[in-house]
């Protein structure tokens, strides 16, 4: 999920942005047919380890950390 972040090339992006590698991510993983519940999970766990910024309303941004910087 950080590799399809990090491939936006952007600091701050939206939730459509990474919606845009659902179906990327739905080949990589074929069982799980909750694939847009799962990016908004994985975003959560990136927030909470401090890789993403949760700007509000479906925005977001990538951390020092997420871009190999010191916070």
């Amino acid at each position: 999920m950080l590799n399809a972040v990090q491939g936006i090339e952007r600091r701050e992006f939206s939730l459509p942005e990474v919606y845009a590698h659902e179906a990327a991510l739905a080949r990589l993983h074929p069982q799980n047919r909750n694939i847009r519940p799962k990016i908004r999970q994985q975003l959560q766990i990136l927030r909470d380890l401090g890789f993403v910024e949760f700007l509000g309303q479906g925005k977001y941004r990538i951390s020092g950390l997420g871009f190999g910087e010191s916070p």
